[in-house]
């Protein structure tokens, strides 16, 4: 989503004659996007945003600091008075505004500005992509944001108080997106909202038992030359029986699957006010294996929240050995003021979550090794996305349950749906060799 969020806002300014900077040193304007889902996080944007201050502003005094995103949202002018060489507070709900009050700024540098109010319609606005590649060429996914902020409340996550409440954009709105997208090259398109499955809601009716989510992607689906449709967040809750069909139906619905757990404990569950039970989110992925036995499953879990016993980590640990999952971001609990999980009793020690955080990595990574390596010798397929970030004379791209695999291939084949055979394997990490074009993706790993 930052990533989104900070692409939309470079192409707006793009499109009123601002150029990207190389690097920093040489830019005349330095904005993070921030995010407030950890303390880290905060912090890291925190001692970034000082450094800049330091050592940019000592040869460059001209140049133009600014804060958007979520820590904008949460903090706003605590910010301004916070640190003094800022110029700009932006919140989630004003980055449209951005080349306006740049302008505002450039044109009379006394001017300090932090706007983080409620604007109506605002989610709608900033669609602006950037697909050239820094190599050359177009990107051949790109991300479309269906709906901004979250009403699932949940006791740990500060989201619904920076992004605020549930707002999804007109369907036929993201489906003109999604059309110029794909006239301009990219074959694969990422659906993104803080909660996907809740889209449409209020907006659009659900009729003969399919909901607006899924109407959507069906409608995305039909879009001639996309290759590809995945989605990212979904809520367990939001995988009804037509969601777990469309698996099924729709061909070019990747078989893959984020699906945050948080915890493996039902007690932990309930106390994060998740809404699911750890039986309903065992019998979801049941489901889904049910129509695509190969899916990729991914997920979110939180190791040390308020109160975790012993018993709920191993909970936690079952669960983890029980479904298999492809791998898993692990976060350690981070207290995030103003949530209900921050004032409560039983809060865990750092050494402890450290110490079960590193346990639970190693059963993910255990198990990720294992599901790799069966997939040596197997032919998978490819979408070329042009070459690798670690060495660039190869070439990189994801197979349809989200692995990323590097072969040997020329830039011809970029944008490009081909064939593999997986010969070794790295951590998280397919190498293939031979590749082919893919005539019809009727087999697919």
């Amino acid at each position: 989503m930052n990533e989104r969020d900070s692409e939309g806002v470079a192409a707006q300014l793009i499109q009123e004659g601002y150029a990207l900077a190389p690097h920093e040193a040489a830019a005349d304007v330095i904005l993070l996007n921030t995010c407030s889902v950890r303390d880290t996080a905060e912090r890291k944007a925190m001692n970034k945003m000082q450094a800049l201050a330091s050592e940019v502003r000592r040869h460059r005094p001209n140049v133009v600091l600014g804060f958007l995103g979520c820590m904008a949202q949460a903090h706003g002018d605590t910010l301004l008075s916070e640190l003094p060489e800022i110029n700009m507070i932006l919140g989630t709900r004003k980055s449209h505004r951005v080349a306006e009050y740049l302008g505002k700024i450039l044109a009379d540098r006394s001017i300090r500005i932090c706007d983080v109010n409620e604007e109506p319609q605002s989610h709608t606005v900033t669609k602006g992509h950037l697909l050239s590649r820094p190599s050359g060429g177009n990107k051949v996914s790109a991300f479309v944001n269906i709906m901004e902020g979250c009403n699932q409340r949940c006791t740990f996550c500060i989201v619904p108080k920076t992004r605020g409440v549930e707002h999804s954009r007109p369907l036929n709105d993201i489906l003109d997106e999604c059309r110029e997208l794909v006239d301009k090259g990219v074959r694969e398109i990422i659906l993104l909202g803080q909660v996907v499955t809740s889209y449409g809601k209020g907006l659009i009716e659900k009729t003969g038992g399919v909901s607006p989510f899924v109407r959507l992607l069906e409608a995305v689906h039909s879009i001639d030359g996309l290759e590809r449709i995945r989605f990212t967040a979904p809520h367990p809750r939001g995988y009804g029986d037509d969601l777990i069909s469309a698996y099924a139906n729709l061909p070019k619905l990747c078989e893959s699957a984020h699906i945050p757990l948080q915890s493996g404990s039902n007690n932990i569950l309930k106390a994060m006010k998740r809404g699911h039970s750890m039986a309903q989110y065992t019998r979801l992925t049941e489901k889904l294996r049910g129509v695509k036995p190969e899916i990729g499953l991914y997920t979110d879990i939180i190791v040390g929240f308020p109160g975790e016993t012993e018993s709920d980590f191993e909970d936690t640990l079952a669960a983890v050995k029980d479904i298999r999952f492809d791998s898993a971001f692990l976060f350690k609990y981070s207290p995030r003021t103003g949530t209900p999980a921050a004032a409560m009793q039983n809060q865990i020690p750092q050494h402890v979550k450290e110490e079960r955080h590193a346990r639970l990595m190693n059963a993910v990574d255990q198990i990720a090794s294992e599901k790799y390596k069966r997939l040596t010798g197997q032919t998978v397929e490819v979408l070329v996305e042009g070459p690798s970030r670690k060495n660039p004379s190869r070439l990189e791209g994801r197979t349809r349950c989200h692995k990323w695999v590097v072969f040997e291939g020329d830039e011809s084949m970029i944008g490009s749906l081909m064939y593999t055979t997986v010969t070794g394997i790295g951590k998280y990490t397919l190498y293939g060799e031979s590749p082919e074009p893919c005539k019809k993706a009727e087999q697919t790993k």
